[in-house]
């Protein structure tokens, strides 16, 4: 099994310069940076704290709910997705038995 290479990535998220290690694209890793980076500059507006962790805190939290409401999302397109095929594979059966 070959092993993944990680290379370090250098991103800027609120002012701040971090050297990240990965063995994802570097671009992606920059694409991720900007998000948080664009979260944290959005609440650091809406709050009085200049507490950078609370900041970041309540970055990770609004990104989070982001992805909990994606799952959710697809957890219901996937019943939907699911009761349609049920659906045409019993209307496909009965054109077949005709």
């Amino acid at each position: 099994m070959a092993a993944k290479t990680t290379t370090a990535t250098e991103v800027e998220i609120f002012g701040a310069v971090y050297h990240v290690r990965g063995d994802k694209n570097p671009e992606y890793l920059r694409e991720l940076a900007e998000v948080v980076d664009g979260k944290m500059r959005d609440i650091s507006q809406q709050v009085t704290t200049i507490d950078t962790a609370k900041i970041a805190i309540l970055a990770a939290l609004n990104v989070t709910d982001e992805l909990f409401q994606c799952r959710k999302q697809q957890e219901g397109d996937r019943v939907e997705i699911k009761e349609k095929v049920t659906e045409l594979t019993g209307r496909l059966e009965e054109t077949l038995q005709k």
